[in-house]
């Protein structure tokens, strides 16, 4: 057996960061001010740039323009005026009208849609592309535009008028559950700044009447090149060049005004602590949130380096305790954590928050007052904090390792970070150098001390969000009251750790050995199959130095169950997994694999059981350990688990029923798919009848015979050290006596579902705090078995296709949507290899529910008019570009790879040989590509999609329910219409408006009942 060591092996790699000096330190040493790796400088006009070369991904560059001008400048006529101006720039320039950015940026295969190009928030605003530069004019063309935005957007009013409906409709959007929590915290943590009143996405009023005058105003003022900065990141063939280009297209540029005084509006601090309870009748659960202010650290010298160290080792050593606590008996929460997060420009906070059951917001609160109380008093232990330094150890070593291989994204962040918030860039070779040699310095008081920090003296919000009401502010200042006594009387005991087993493998167990070896030179693959029956693919590959990945599937899964048991075995993996499925309790694993990189999961699908897994190639014998542990353990219920998964469950289920869009999807998923158990709603009374037993046992059947299971395995892998950890911990997996859930993909059992042979327009009223409105569009698709392997691609393209017609026609032609998409659903079908494949096509947008049923029929009208009419030459130009675009850079990949080796053991043509099966799916890929035109996309629209569109369909609309008190109003309304001109028949809204009156009160008692329900 011919085994291919990595030329410049992985153990070389982790010795070199291993053999890393650590540096004798100056703790007042100040930082680069120069960022390093980067040519920086300023122009004549005082625009800042930053231009790296850097080859990950190939042949891909990533731009951006920043702004230091967001929400916080705008005066009260302006509020979302800097929101619209960011719209504005990809509307129209001076040289670019009509939406042309974005159509350069898809025809050169660069992706553009919602929350993906740009971004406003309160302090700036900033302008993004990722764009190919395999030829020297597009990087040239991009360029321009970012120079464009920063001194030529037009705000004519035919272009303000078009987007007001793009910008309505996000900020619609955002006014769900989760938006207005979202913004009553912000509120409240920067009361009495200006912040508080300027939250990005500005009010309707604004929105709707704001004029092109004031939007140019704002532009003119703040949009100043003195203020803004040009990053260009990527695969250049030299810097030189690239800084020629910014000089070329940005050094004319002229600011319309003098340079703007950039003011700062600080957020003040306070003693005493601000408390909110927030009542939200749709929100997903209870929750408690405090938050502590402080002025944002500046990052200057290594001394600033050490506290950012310790700050973060405070968080992780504290979330670990909040973890294990989550999951001890009685838990307090489900969940908790803290973080640090930079709110604005002066301020940070420290953010704890938790998810609790309802009516436990106070014992929430309350637990975790305590545990900030008692790291106060007694502090971490030295294990704790030795666990967080090898996990910051682990991650630092990371990212030493692929320091070649960042991706320029990543870099481009960084110099963004550097222009708006002064943060030094000083390399990740000097970084790694500063934490090997700081982390072991840093003591476990050192961490502890950061407790300090969190005190209801220091500028603190307690919040606690409910779906009903039942904590009291009067309530929240007794918890806090409480446990500051508890704290002064020093009564708050020391912290209990649990027992930490040294090894995950007690005992290793006996290698296995290959039984037969295949090479698929065409993928770069090598196939083993081993004693025990388990067939193993691997490829090696060098995208990423710390990166292997690796599933394991295995036919049959769910739908082979019968109803009676089917929901109770769906509860297996997540009650397991509550218990250990790895032989410990998820809290233990935790601290046993302090310093290794590796995650390893499982997944139980209808069709099939699959392990997955991430890991650093030195971190894989870990990794197939915890394999081979899945595979060895038994896992039984234990009642207090089961009790945590059922509350957690409960309250999901109770969520879902608040959520205005569950009544929707489920509406959706019962017209399209039937009315089979599979896809039926989770109910309170499911949950009732599971038997956690059965669950359990059903799971540790699904891991249990190797001999059914094909694992693929992509990465960094070095063979000579790969391979016999394979043969140990997956070859050393024991083979039942009798095969266990083992199936013939052939003779699996289908999910029973099928489409409407008709047209079905159905609105879903649903309860609203705020209008919402959602669509689907949906039709079926039948694929046949003989022309399968190219049709699969055809749907690929027809999705993206019908995606930018969508945009162009709703978003960019009407301007009534933010964004639009579109899915595939095929995964109804079992794995056989003979008979046609069912699914659909579905067009998925958001609208103002008074124009929701025109917009549809106007998606129609689209989809018809290529059917009949077919594309254009630039419509198949641009899908056939995006696509190309994408595989280019998934072929960089290993997600890409894994998948796409998977996707052919799991074809209907795979018949042994993966590497023949890869071949044909990549020649059909080719065949589709060179074959598509507008006459062949023009059939596929007919062929794949019902023809003409308009015969068979499904439209859900989901629509807010008009309350009693609204219908009431509008029957008024049109009383008085028909009424107030009839001088003879004046008395006669009188009578009405009694009978009325007594209506209304009434009907605002049911209102406020069902609100209180």
């Amino acid at each position: 057996m011919e085994l291919l060591p990595a030329e410049g092996t992985q153990i070389a790699k982790k010795h070199g960061f291993r053999s890393l000096k650590v540096v004798n330190v100056d703790m007042e040493q100040v930082l680069g001010e120069q960022p390093l790796g980067v040519v920086y400088g300023r122009l004549e006009n005082r625009l800042s740039y930053y231009v790296r070369c850097n080859s990950k991904p190939k042949m891909r560059a990533a731009l951006s323009l920043a702004v230091k001008a967001g929400s916080v400048l705008e005066e009260e006529d302006e509020r979302g005026v800097a929101h619209i101006v960011e719209h504005l720039a990809f509307s129209a320039t001076s040289n670019y009208t009509n939406h042309d950015i974005i159509k350069f940026l898809e025809s050169i295969g660069a992706e553009f849609g919602a929350c993906q190009n740009a971004v406003t928030s309160a302090d700036e605003t900033v302008y993004e592309l990722f764009v190919p530069v395999d030829k020297p004019e597009l990087l040239s063309q991009a360029i321009s535009i970012l120079a464009e935005f920063s001194t030529e957007v037009q705000v004519s009013k035919d272009d303000l008028e078009k987007e007001r409906g793009a910008v309505m409709e996000e900020y619609r959007g955002n006014r769900n559950a989760t938006g207005r929590m979202q913004d009553a915290h912000w509120v409240l943590m920067m009361e009495g700044s200006k912040y508080a009143e300027r939250l990005p996405i500005g009010l309707e009023k604004v929105i709707r009447t704001v004029s092109p005058e004031t939007v140019k105003r704002f532009y003119r003022k703040w949009y100043h090149l003195h203020n803004m900065a040009v990053i260009a990141v990527g695969d250049f063939p030299d810097t030189k060049s690239v800084v020629e280009l910014i000089k070329d297209h940005f050094g004319q540029k002229n600011s319309a005004t003098d340079q703007p005084f950039l003011p700062m509006f600080p957020v003040p601090s306070h003693q005493e602590p601000r408390f909110s309870c927030f009542t939200e009748s749709e929100a997903a659960g209870s929750a408690v949130m405090i938050s502590y202010k402080m002025p944002v650290n500046e990052l200057k010298t290594v001394k600033d380096y050490k506290e950012m160290l310790t700050e973060s080792m405070f968080f992780h050593a504290l979330n670990q305790r909040l973890f294990k606590l989550s999951r001890r008996k009685d838990p307090p929460f489900f969940s908790c954590s803290t973080t640090a997060d930079d709110l604005v420009r002066p301020v940070k906070a420290y953010i704890m928050s938790a998810s609790c059951k309802e009516r436990g917001t106070l014992e929430a609160l309350e637990s975790m007052l305590i545990e900030v109380a008692r790291v106060r008093l007694h502090g971490f232990s030295e294990r704790e904090v030795s666990v967080v330094r090898a996990l910051l150890m682990s991650e630092i070593e990371s990212a030493y390792l692929e320091r070649d291989q960042m991706q320029s994204t990543s870099l481009r962040d960084e110099c963004l970070q550097h222009f708006l918030c002064n943060e030094p860039i000083i390399g990740i070779e000097y970084e790694a150098q500063l934490q090997k040699t700081i982390l072991p310095q840093i003591s476990a008081l050192e961490v502890s001390k950061y407790s300090e920090k969190l005190r209801t003296s220091c500028s603190c919000v307690v919040k606690t969000i409910e779906p009903r009401t039942f904590a009291t502010i009067v309530e929240l200042k007794n918890v806090v009251l409480k446990i500051n006594a508890i704290e002064e009387e020093k009564s708050i005991s020391p912290w209990d750790d649990e027992h930490i087993p040294e090894e995950i493998v007690n005992a290793k167990p006996n290698p296995g050995n290959i039984v037969q070896q295949f090479e698929y030179q065409s993928i770069g693959a090598t196939e083993l199959i081993l004693s025990n029956g388990m067939r193993v693919c691997y490829k090696c590959t060098n995208f990423l130095d710390d990166q292997v990945l690796f599933t394991g599937f295995s036919y049959g899964g769910l739908s082979e169950l019968p109803e009676s048991e089917y929901f109770s075995c769906s509860m297996g993996s997540t009650i397991a997994g509550e218990i250990g499925v790895f032989g410990y309790k998820p809290s233990v694993l935790m601290d046993m694999l302090a310093g290794k990189r590796v995650e390893v999961g499982t997944k139980l699908g209808a069709y099939m059981r699959t392990f997955s897994g991430d890991c650093s190639p030195s971190d894989l014998e870990t990794a197939l350990q915890l394999v081979y542990q899945l595979f060895t353990t038994k896992v039984t219920p234990g009642e207090e688990e089961v009790k945590i998964v059922m509350q957690m469950a409960e309250e999901a289920v109770h969520a879902q029923e608040r959520d205005p869009y569950t009544a929707f999807a489920n509406r959706v998923k019962e017209l399209n798919y039937g009315d089979s158990y599979f896809f039926k709603p989770i109910r309170i009374s499911d949950l009732q009848s599971v038997d956690p037993i059965k669950a359990c046992e059903y799971f540790n059947d699904c891991f249990k015979d190797p001999s059914t299971f094909t694992v693929v395995i992509v990465g960094h892998i070095d063979p000579t050290i790969a391979l016999p950890l394979v043969l140990q911990y997956l070859g050393g997996i024991p083979k039942p006596p009798e095969p266990i859930l083992h199936f013939d993909r052939d003779k699996l059992k289908g999910l029973p579902f099928k489409f409407p042979t008709t047209r079905i327009r159905e609105v879903v009223h649903s309860p609203m705090v705020e209008a919402q409105c959602s669509v689907q569009l949906c039709f079926p698709v039948e694929l046949k078995n003989g022309t399968m392997v190219e049709e699969i691609h055809y749907v690929g393209f027809l999705s993206k296709f019908l995606e930018t017609k969508m945009m162009q026609v709703l978003r960019f032609k009407l301007g009534q949507i933010y964004s639009a998409g579109v899915s595939v659903f095929l995964g109804g079908n079992k794995h056989s290899r003979t008979g046609d494949i069912r699914g659909d096509i579905s067009i998925n947008f958001s609208c103002d529910p008074e124009i929701s049923s025109k917009l549809v029929d106007l998606a129609l009208d689209e989809i018809l008019h290529l059917q009949e009419e077919g594309p254009s030459d630039q419509d198949v130009s641009t899908i056939l570009e995006l696509e190309q675009r994408a595989h280019e850079n998934g072929l960089q990949e290993n997600y890409h790879w894994l998948d796409r080796i998977l996707c052919s053991y799991q074809s209907r043509i795979y018949s042994g040989n993966v590497g023949a099966t890869f071949e044909i799916q990549d020649e059909a890929r080719s065949r589709v590509r060179i074959s598509l035109t507008q006459l062949t996309l023009q059939s596929a629209l007919q062929r794949i999609l019902p023809y003409p569109c308009k015969k068979q369909y499904t439209v859900v609309i989901l629509m807010p329910q008009t309350s009693r008190l609204n219908l009431l109003r509008s029957f008024f309304q049109s009383t008085r219409s028909r009424y107030h001109s009839d001088v003879k028949v004046s008395i006669v809204p009188v009578f009405i408006l009694a009978g009325i009156a007594g209506l209304t009160v009434f009907a605002i008692s049911l209102w406020r009942y069902s609100r209180r329900t």
